[in-house]
């Protein structure tokens, strides 16, 4: 089992959005809460799609759907609505990667290392001997 799925009351909050109502047409859909859960994983841990527990179902028929919420705009309603609940004040935070920043001693080696070591590759390929004739 995944840790950290949604809970009833959540589900309750976001089944409106993502369950069609009307007409049925084409194949049932998978079940919609695992979708919205796996999403919502993929969203906390950063990981790829590819790296999807499989609890979640197959990560191309995840992401598609993903992908289709995300043409159609559904998930700009959620949020939209989420924000005007105020229900998702204390449990939905997301981190702009605008706004962290690195420390002045993180930009990377100093310039004179990195001639010199560009120096010291070319130096070793000219003077070796051909690995493959």
């Amino acid at each position: 089992m995944v840790r950290g799925l949604m809970s009833d009351d959540e589900w309750g909050f976001f089944a409106p959005f993502v369950i069609e109502t009307g007409p049925r047409r084409g194949r049932r859909p998978r079940d919609h809460r695992l979708v919205l859960d796996g999403v919502f994983w993929i969203a906390r841990t950063g990981s790829p799609w590819r790296d999807l527990h499989d609890h979640f179902g197959k990560w191309s028929s995840v992401y598609r759907q993903f992908r289709r919420w995300t043409l159609s705009g559904v998930w700009d309603v959620m949020l939209a609505a989420l924000n005007e609940s105020g229900a998702g004040q204390d449990s939905v935070q997301m981190i702009d990667s605008t706004v962290v920043r690195a420390h002045q001693h993180a930009a990377g080696a100093q310039k004179k290392r990195l001639a010199l070591k560009a120096k010291v590759l070319g130096a070793l390929e000219v003077a070796s001997r051909p690995r493959s004739i």
